[in-house]
């Protein structure tokens, strides 16, 4: 039991217990230091259920025996199936405290399979610590504010509440796909202008938000990269620079397309647009400076040029001369309201003119593009009545001699099927081997495809090898950088030797005990072995010479006597046997008295009698210290 303490004192010392060096057995653990790892265990293996249990034993008896009846009840909880109660942490025993530490260091969390599936490090040692202190912290029932504890008031504070508002980032992530220029470019920007993230954002809540966000957008692109390159991009066999390329290409191929058919429309749609474009040609020609009105239009139509020609000629025909200083100001501002109505007149006429002309312009495009389509309709029936016509003529040329004409024409009919049939037979030379070629051909093309095929499923395959190995080597790298972290944690005075010594003598000497215990075993197989054929062979031996006997006792008295005294030493002889059986049966159960006697000293009977005694005189005296408070209020 010596090795078995030193372990269970060194796995209570791993997990935070406070043992101190000159306890090497459970026996002599104080009830303080039970009640100390037996909660430390507990809030090991169940934070949640450990959190609300004292470390320490109160100083008032009927505080302890609550805390020891909270203590029995948790290890209950975790699945403890031996007899436990308050007096197992006040009134110890070793052999109960021993049981109910190596349940409890059994419990203990360890690394299992489905842990080290799991990615492991420092952050995921921050993860579990995080996650217990919330468990702890939601196995705290909630309080109102006045009935809140300085315990209860830390961790159930309200604290500032912020909403979950997400803000744009710009993180320094290499660009690929861009040139050497642009991504030298980049990185100086990156380098020298780019803010940290800190700085970016003007509500430092949302900065959490929004880097979480930005994560979450970056790794969704990037899966949906991979199941596109997957399902499309190994099928186009091309290297994944040419699908990008190819990608971009096409995108912008379709941008200029749109941008060309909505910069270039319906000529229906010019039509209706002539009188807006006039309108913005007028505006334009309001903001230009009257040096360069006359150049507006450098290029216009004989009626832009008559127009051009009557603006520039009435003018001067209607211009009075200069006013004289008889005639007052009331006549000139007449005279000039009257030219503007004039004037205003004449562009109203010729707006109308204008949009007249436009309006038999359209008609007479219509008309126009329906002029075309009857003459090129009529060309191509005339070309048909002259193709007929010419068959008709070539037709009348040959009624005159229609003999001669009709053996001409047997003869061309003949020449021109020996000429089919000539060529049919060559063609038939050249069918074959080309047959043959376009069968192996295609022949050769359904193997490639099947050999790219198996190819493209190979590649998938490797592929996603690739991607196991990749992970399986990445929570190995991680598993061995917590084992380093675990090892650097660990104390440097302790020796891994010394602990690998101390399990190789264990082992050895559970070894020979089972030696010995087989060869107990042995030997008593063989004892009884022993008795059960002596036993039988006495049995043998007092049958036969009791027959013998019997039979002269019939005829001799002094036989007779002697079959009496057989007779009598077989029931001594069993007699005895009987005995000897009763007294190993005594010895076995001396020796269990003896052995229930030593458990019972191991379990401090006398001395945990003796201090039930005096917890239940220090409870008497509280009783009546409580009787004489509640007498004098």
């Amino acid at each position: 039991m010596e090795e078995v303490d030193k372990i269970l004192i060194h796995a209570l010392k791993q997990i935070g217990t406070d043992v101190s060096e000159e306890i090497s057995s459970i026996n002599q653990f104080s009830s303080e230091l039970i009640v100390k790892a037996v909660v430390r265990c507990i809030q090991v293996i169940n934070p949640g259920l450990g959190s609300p249990l004292p470390s320490s034993l109160p100083p008032a008896m009927s505080a302890r025996f609550r805390v020891g009846m909270s203590l029995a009840q948790a290890c209950q909880e975790l699945g403890y199936k031996g007899e436990i109660g308050y007096q197992t942490f006040l009134y110890s025993s070793e052999l109960e405290i021993r049981s109910l530490l190596m349940f409890l260091v059994e419990k203990l969390p360890r690394e299992s399979s489905e842990a080290s599936d799991q990615p492991t490090g420092k952050s995921v040692v921050l993860q579990r610590a995080i996650a217990a202190a919330i468990k702890a912290q939601l196995s705290v029932p909630w309080l109102p504010m006045n009935c809140r504890l300085p315990l209860h008031t830390e961790t159930q504070s309200a604290g500032p509440l912020h909403s979950f508002h997400t803000l744009p980032l710009s993180l320094p992530y290499s660009s690929t796909g861009l040139g050497d220029k642009y991504e030298k470019e980049e990185k100086e920007y990156q380098r020298d202008f780019l803010l940290p993230v800190t700085a970016q954002i003007s509500h430092q809540p949302s900065m959490v938000a929004s880097i979480l966000e930005h994560h979450t957008t970056v790794l969704s692109a990037v899966q949906q990269w991979d199941n596109e390159w997957n399902s499309q991009g190994l099928l186009s066999r091309l290297t994944p620079q040419e699908y990008r390329a190819r990608k971009m290409a096409r995108l912008r191929k379709r941008i200029k397309e749109q941008l060309r058919s909505n910069a270039h429309p319906s000529p229906e749609g010019s039509f209706r647009s002539s009188h807006s474009s006039n309108d913005l040609s007028e505006v334009l020609q309001m903001f230009k400076s009257p040096s360069s009105s006359d150049h507006i239009l450098t290029k216009g139509t004989h009626f832009t040029h008559t127009q051009k020609f009557t603006f520039e000629q009435e003018p001067a025909a209607v211009t009075s001369p200069v006013p004289t200083g008889r005639q007052s100001d009331g006549d000139v501002q007449q005279r000039q309201q009257a030219e503007i109505e004039s004037l205003q007149q004449q562009l109203q006429q010729l707006c109308t003119e204008i949009e007249q002309l436009t309006t038999d312009m359209k008609h007479m495009s219509v008309t126009h593009t329906q002029v075309l389509n009857e003459i090129k309709q009529k060309e191509l029936m005339n070309k048909e009545t002259e193709d007929k016509i010419q068959v008709k003529k070539k037709t009348l040329d040959f009624l005159p001699d229609s003999d001669n004409s009709l053996q001409k024409l047997q003869a061309q009919v003949e020449a021109s099927a020996a000429r089919l049939v000539n060529l049919a037979s060559q063609w038939e030379k050249h069918r074959a081997p080309l047959i043959e070629e376009h069968r192996r051909l295609k022949e050769k093309c359904s193997n490639q495809e099947l050999e790219s095929s198996r190819k493209l499923s190979e590649i998938k395959s490797m592929q996603e090898k690739i991607r196991v190995a990749t992970e399986e080597a990445r929570k190995k790298e991680d598993i061995h950088k917590q084992l380093v972290t675990q090892l650097e944690n660990l104390p440097k005075d302790v020796s891994r030797s010394a602990y690998t010594q101390r399990i190789l003598e264990i082992v050895s000497n559970i070894k020979k005990q089972k030696e010995e215990i087989n060869k107990i075993l042995s030997d008593t197989r063989e004892l009884q072995k022993e008795i059960n054929s002596l036993t039988g062979k006495l049995d043998r031996t007092f049958a036969v010479t009791d027959e013998l006997v019997f039979k002269d006792a019939k005829k001799d008295e002094s036989v007779r006597k002697s079959y009496k005294y057989l007779a009598a030493l077989h029931d001594n002889c069993n007699q005895l046997i009987q005995t000897i059986e009763e007294t190993g049966t005594i010895l076995r159960e001396i020796r269990d008295l003896e052995e229930q006697i030593e458990t019972e000293n191991s379990n401090k009977t006398v001395a945990n009698l003796e201090r039930i005694l005096e917890d239940y005189k220090a409870i008497r005296q509280e009783n009546s210290v409580l009787a004489a408070k509640i007498k004098e209020g």
